[in-house]
């Protein structure tokens, strides 16, 4: 049963995981462990019932949520796999899992170890930022540290909860949603990042900037993303993010060729099918 919540990163997902708790009337206890300004605002906030440090909120737990940057989960799973109890399950939030996976299996039995993702965010950080709603409609892909994992009745608790906030939940091995996410997300971060670097480049002048229209605002909207966050998701997860571009600018090269001859017309039909796919206007079908 779980009692008590220890979230390690009371930002932005943190932040929201906890309100999102308590929208769904989680009747538990719910600690923080972060800067004491951000403690301090999620106090104010009611995001938290209590700021504590390491050392006191881990061994308190019966979930340890895991919400910092990819580095500094790597860095605290030592000293999370010392304090913890040994019921607690422990499981993450980071945007990468199969570094994270490793580690942390190496530190706790795999029954006790479930890597997280929630496929939610926002281009703005900080428990300021943090909202009851973040999840809801959203997949979070759940990565299991064993095959035994999902049928221990706190993983379950768990997974039932993520429910009960709004979320889609999926099962899938570490080195898959790598390479899922290497599409889905980190290409589309860096497609993003890439269109605004290429206008700005390219306008030169910055009152022509005012020609632009909805389309050019939708698609850089992530391009507002910090840098600070992706560093170690880029880093983590190379391999898989070098493979997607690769893929991306064969594409790009593709249709190159396709506008210079006038027929550009399928990659438009595939575009559009994939679009309407993702806003549930396609049954989840290949075409």
């Amino acid at each position: 049963m779980i009692g008590t919540v220890t979230i390690c990163g009371v930002g932005l997902i943190g932040g929201s995981y906890a309100l999102a708790l308590r929208k769904a009337g989680f009747a538990g206890r719910i600690l923080g462990v972060s800067s004491a300004r951000t403690l301090e605002a999620a106090r104010q906030g009611g995001v938290i019932d209590e700021g504590v440090t390491l050392e006191e909120g881990i061994p308190r737990a019966d979930l340890i949520y895991l919400a910092q940057p990819i580095s500094r989960i790597l860095q605290l799973l030592p000293a999370v796999a010392a304090l913890r109890a040994p019921h607690a399950l422990v499981t993450d939030a980071g945007s990468t899992k199969s570094v994270i996976m490793r580690r942390a299996l190496e530190l706790i039995p795999g029954d006790y170890v479930l890597g997280g993702h929630p496929m939610a965010g926002k281009e703005t950080r900080g428990v300021e930022a943090a909202s009851a709603d973040l999840f809801q409609g959203r997949t979070y892909v759940l990565t299991p540290g064993s095959a035994q994992t999902m049928e221990s009745p706190i993983a379950r608790e768990f997974a039932g909860l993520l429910e009960k906030i709004g979320c889609g939940v999926i099962l899938l091995d570490a080195d898959t949603h790598d390479r899922a996410v290497a599409f889905t997300s980190h290409l589309a971060q860096l497609a993003s990042t890439s269109l605004a670097t290429t206008v700005a480049n390219a306008l030169g002048k910055p009152e022509l900037v005012q020609t632009a229209g909805p389309a050019l605002r939708e698609m850089t909207r992530v391009a507002m993303s910090s840098y600070d966050l992706w560093r170690d998701i880029l880093a983590t997860n190379q391999a898989e993010v070098l493979h997607a571009l690769d893929q991306y600018i064969a594409t790009l090269q593709n249709i190159r060729g396709a506008v210079s001859q006038g027929e550009a017309e399928s990659y438009f039909a595939k575009g559009e099918f994939l679009a309407r796919r993702l806003r549930g206007d396609l049954p989840n079908s290949s075409k």
